[in-house]
């Protein structure tokens, strides 16, 4: 019984079986040959040069102006959308219209793939076209398409539901095709950041996902558990520690775009799957890293769109070198109004209350503090700006400031109000290390679940000898918010981490026969919106009686309808 499905797709799937009685299929396994696409056919052809004579195009079917003897619809594919014109005599053979008027006409649906094989020409009315020679079906769409429709340049309907957009991308792609340029975008970006790594001699590598202490933030992690090894492994919430690694095993420069997972909240800006870049560079300190950044993003605003000036929502950020920078304890005596420097962890707690900005008692007092600049002083800097030399709390793994202890050589790019780069001279004194990791370990112990493990054998590597290094890390999808102006990161990932979708309450099949309900019966009731007994007893026993023989008879179900003393029995039993 086709209960679940609704009327159109019913017709799709009877169409299905009138292909194959044809012997069309609707799948087909051979390869079909494309020669061009849309973008070329737009960009190069010249009815006075007589090209594109010989055309093989596939796509999928979005429009169709159904005619007499000839018809026109519009083709899409990746690049775009072409009128095609498809006359009967063309494609037929000669006294027999079944392809045409059936095939064509009758069997071929919106959202159907298919690959035709013409010449462009221009219409009467000026458009360009593909006249159609051969016509044939790649795919068959069993669901339809929602319809975007578009006149005088409006668009109506538009398919803009994120909760379907972000949940059905592959649908949001086919009739938003605008959504397209926002993910080749995205490679533009990454592509444009590898050579600018490649030009300067970096290594390209790769490191464990999985990883048996999740290091080199401080976050919590995703577990699992390894059978084999019978330990527990966590998704990696960043590759920094491997990375450096390898730069004590000799490489002068190595980055790597990574997923990380941090098992923590969602909103528009943080997803728990995420891609970032890190770099790596033996001999550099955070100094030659601010020069390092600003050069790389000028170079993505540049390929991009031509210049450094990019817009984000309301504010027009430039790109353009140099950034500004001011300190993290300048920033927050700037836009707090208070001078922290020097401060015990209960006199920036007293801070806090004061500013009734929102902690508790597992903070520390480099939470404290960054509570303070994100509550107060973040949303200031829309330009990008580096925020430097961050108190020592505050960086794990980050190298004491060469002239203040307190400090550290760090720091941290803002653009938009958001952080997009977090960058050091690296740590590598072991003994130092050693020392900050096991100041983690006492904020773990006080409750803090996103302080660092004690990553022993990258101590050891330490001991090894790390020359002088500086490091960055940038988020790729937050960056690429910024670079295409889209307000959430759901809109620069394809697949976004969602809600699992709400699943209707049904009562079992043994609910609904107790009542004396034939079996046959129930999933028609459910059907009809009585998933539950409980609803089903609220029923009106006469519209229920002549609703249940209607779906028999419209569906064809070929099921022995109830009576309506039997109807009315089932409800008041």
């Amino acid at each position: 019984m086709n209960l679940d499905l609704s009327e159109q797709e019913i017709i799709r799937r009877n169409s299905l079986e009138e292909l194959q009685k044809m012997g069309i299929n609707p799948y087909p396994a051979e390869q079909f040959e494309v020669n061009t696409n849309t973008e070329e056919i737009r960009n190069q052809f010249d009815p006075e040069k007589g090209n594109f004579q010989e055309v093989t195009i596939a796509g999928r079917m979005m429009t169709r102006r159904i005619m007499g003897s000839a018809s026109f619809f519009e083709l899409q594919d990746e690049k775009g959308k072409i009128q095609v014109y498809v006359r009967r005599d063309d494609i037929c053979p000669e006294g027999d219209s079944t392809l045409y008027n059936t095939f064509f006409k009758k069997l071929l649906d919106i959202g159907d793939i298919v690959g035709v094989k013409g010449f462009v020409f221009i219409t009467k009315t000026g458009e360009l076209s593909i006249h159609t020679e051969e016509l044939k079906l790649l795919s068959k769409s069993l669901r339809p398409l929602p319809i975007v429709k578009e006149k005088e340049g409006q668009v109506f309907d538009a398919f803009t539901d994120p909760e379907q957009r972000y949940r059905q991308r592959y649908v949001d792609l086919i009739v938003n095709p605008q959504v397209r340029e926002v993910f080749i975008q995205r490679a533009k970006i990454i592509s444009t950041m590898r050579e600018f790594f490649n030009s300067k001699g970096y290594l390209e590598v790769e490191t464990p996902i999985l990883q048996p202490i999740p290091g080199g933030a401080s976050a919590r992690p995703f577990i699992t558990h390894h059978n084999a090894l019978d330990i527990p492994l966590y998704l990696r919430i960043a590759n920094e520690l491997y990375l450096k690694r390898l730069i004590v095993g000799g490489f002068d420069g190595v980055y790597e775009f990574a997923k990380d997972f941090r098992n923590e909240g969602m909103d528009r800006t943080h997803n728990p799957e995420f891609t970032v870049m890190e770099i790596y560079v033996a001999y550099k300190d955070y100094f030659w890293m601010m020069e390092f950044t600003e050069q790389m993003l000028e170079k993505v605003a540049m390929a991009l769109h031509g210049t450094t000036k990019v817009q984000v929502g309301d504010n027009t950020i430039d790109f353009k070198a140099p950034f500004r920078r001011i300190t993290m304890l300048d920033a927050i005596k700037e836009y707090a109004g208070v001078d922290i420097s020097g401060m015990s962890e209960d006199e920036i707690r007293k801070v806090c209350k004061n500013l009734d900005i929102e902690v508790d008692e597992t903070f520390g007092k480099a939470k404290l503090i960054d509570a303070i600049f994100g509550e107060r002083c973040e949303s200031s800097f829309i330009q990008p700006t580096f925020i430097t030399d961050y108190p020592i709390e505050m960086s794990p793994l980050c190298k004491r400031h060469r002239s203040n202890p307190d400090l550290t050589e760090r720091f941290e790019l803002m653009v938009n109000g958001k952080e997009l780069c977090n960058a050091y001279s690296e740590l590598n004194d072991p003994i130092d290390q050693l020392e900050r990791f096991q100041e983690q370990m006492r904020l773990s112990e006080k409750g803090d679940d996103e302080a660092m493990f004690i990553d022993m054998d990258f101590v050891r590597a330490l001991e090894y000898g790390m020359p002088t290094c500086s490091g960055m890390g940038i988020g790729i999808d937050r960056l690429t918010m910024f670079m295409t102006n889209q307000p959430s990161i759901q809109d620069v990932l394809f697949f976004p981490q969602m809600r699992p979708e709400k699943k209707v309450v049904k009562d079992s099949t043994e609910a609904y026969t107790t009542l004396g309900i034939s079996e046959e019966w129930v999933s028609v009731i459910q059907k009809m919106g009585y998933t539950t007994v409980e609803a089903l007893k609220k029923a009106n026993p006469g519209k229920l009686f002549n609703d249940l023989c209607g779906m028999n008879k419209k569906h064809k179900l070929g099921l022995t309808n109830p009576t309506a003393e039997a109807v009315k029995g089932w409800i008041e039993s």
